[in-house]
């Protein structure tokens, strides 16, 4: 083990021991460890995450799996604190306040594993196939939470089953770190956008798995080049355009926003919420000071060929949650020298959006997501 790679240390057997600390998340390694086994009482396990006490598990890991969902339960038994009266800003910030600390706590449940990402625990699972596709190769032992372990299960299962995607009528595979299209209310308004006359070429600024580059070469865009600035996105995106067949209109490249050159068509899904993102996967979610949407509408003039238009998707959840005005908005546009020709507007279709025990409902069920189209005000 590396001496400047995190750690955690414990006792046991009279004897010290020590593992590298494993967290995609970027999670401190938990100081206090004490060993735990089957006869941990899910009280007694809540107890000690809450005091910040770490669990190493030397038991079942199935019972491992049932001790976390107890806990889990636990938290959701606790009533949430109250936000301030009228204040949907203070409502949020007291929901992301809850998540992370639910996420701290129940992170506190850890697992060891052998080189070749071995469990050494009764009834483990085989995750080799899983974890590299999250960490890469095999580096020797190490220590990681369950809770993080399922994570990565879980999208081991979304890459091998796929995401369906209506407007493709395919099939999406994201990779692990990559958010998926599971929201495919914005991926029909970009198949359903009118595209300039003569649209030749299109960029997908901030592809993710590559869904809105591969919609865009289906209806017929002849070069649609993608970009991306995280190497798990390119990954993942060349991955979906090889299993489309689209190789060969496609070309997925690693760039902040834009490439060297112009298109009749630039769009960008950039994060919908101003904030800062706790976790890789809350990147795609959280945009601190709208840097993305800032950089792409700043930029979008100068990349547009002529008669061309940039569509910027977006959501209005920040503006119900007060985090970001309309006005704000336009704001931004003309700043940019950047006028609106058309708008197309979806309904939110996910189940938070009607799921009235969410602490954000209010603001979900009047959400809506809009594809702005816009030109250069000298064009317009």
């Amino acid at each position: 083990m590396s001496v400047d790679a995190p750690s955690i240390t414990w006792g046991e057997d009279g004897m010290t021991h020590s593992l590298r600390w494993q967290s995609e998340a970027g999670v401190t390694s938990p100081r206090r460890i004490v060993v735990a086994d089957d006869r941990m009482t899910a009280d007694a396990a809540w107890r000690l995450a809450c005091e910040g006490t770490a669990l190493l598990w030397r038991g079942d890991f199935q019972n491992a799996r049932q001790l976390l969902q107890a806990m889990a339960r636990r938290i959701e038994r606790k009533p949430p604190k109250q936000a301030a009266a009228n204040s949907a800003s203070a409502s949020f910030h007291q929901y992301r306040l809850a998540q992370a600390q639910r996420a701290r706590t129940l992170g506190m449940l850890l697992l060891p594993f052998d080189d070749g990402y071995r469990i050494p625990l009764r009834r483990a699972p085989d995750v080799n196939d899983a974890c590299v596709e999250a960490y890469g190769p095999a580096s020797g032992p190490f220590a990681a939470s369950l809770r993080e372990l399922l994570g990565v299960i879980g999208a081991h299962e979304w890459r091998k089953k796929g995401v369906p995607i209506g407007a493709l009528g395919a099939r999406m595979h994201p990779h692990y770190g990559v958010f998926s299209p599971v929201r495919g209310e914005y991926v029909a308004l970009v198949a359903q956008a009118p595209l300039p006359p003569n649209c030749e070429r299109a960029f997908d600024i901030g592809t993710g798995t590559g869904v809105l580059a591969a919609v865009l070469a289906r209806r017929g865009v002849a070069r649609v080049v993608a970009t991306d600035n995280d190497a798990r996105a390119i990954a993942c995106a060349a991955d979906n355009i090889r299993r489309l067949g689209l190789s060969g209109q496609v070309e997925v490249v690693a760039a902040d926003l834009f490439p060297p050159e112009q298109a009749q068509v630039v769009v960008c899904n950039p994060p919908w919420l101003p904030g800062r993102a706790g976790t890789t996967l809350e990147r795609a979610v959280y945009d601190p000071d709208s840097r993305m949407m800032q950089g792409f509408l700043a930029g979008l003039a100068a990349r547009l060929a002529p008669g061309g238009e940039g569509w910027l998707i977006l959501s209005d959840l920040a503006e119900h949650l007060g985090l970001r005005s309309r006005d704000d908005l336009l704001a931004a546009f003309a700043k940019a020298g950047l006028a609106v020709v058309g708008r197309l507007d979806a309904a939110p279709i996910h189940s938070r959006a009607s799921d009235r025990s969410d602490p954000l409902h209010a603001a979900r069920a009047r959400e809506i997501t809009s594809l702005w189209r816009l030109r250069p005000i000298s064009t317009a």
